[in-house]
């Protein structure tokens, strides 16, 4: 099992964001890069992962009281999910979403990414 703790995604990358298609374009270049970098400052490339399905377990904390739906937060997250892939070199097809939308509010917000497979994969 391996964790990961990303920032709340950005509003730009909602689908129901109603900006230009290039401010979208490049929040969700930065999502990616920054799950990438973080994966990779915590040595994600280095892990040898089981063949198969990889189970994605997001543990989502919002940043306010205001309310989210999971799939709205899920559809933010899909560059992270992209750039999480890049920094373990897999297509992110191999990946299983698993969210749950917390009702703690945490401080910015964040979402506390776990993966498991193989024999985890039912943790």
């Amino acid at each position: 099992m391996i964790e990961l703790v990303l920032p709340w995604p950005s509003k730009d990358l909602s689908q129901n964001a109603r900006g230009h298609w290039a401010i979208k374009a490049r929040a969700t270049k930065a999502a990616r890069k920054e799950a990438a970098v973080l994966a990779i400052a915590a040595g994600w490339q280095s892990i040898v992962l089981p063949a198969g399905a990889l189970h994605l377990w997001l543990n989502m904390y919002r940043p306010s009281h205001r309310k989210f739906d999971d799939d709205g937060v899920v559809g933010r997250f899909k560059p992270y999910r992209d750039g999480l892939a890049d920094a373990l070199g897999i297509d992110d097809s191999r990946f299983r979403v698993h969210p749950v939308l917390h009702d703690e509010v945490r401080n910015g917000g964040q979402i506390v990414v776990r993966i498991t497979g193989g024999a985890d994969a039912a943790d």
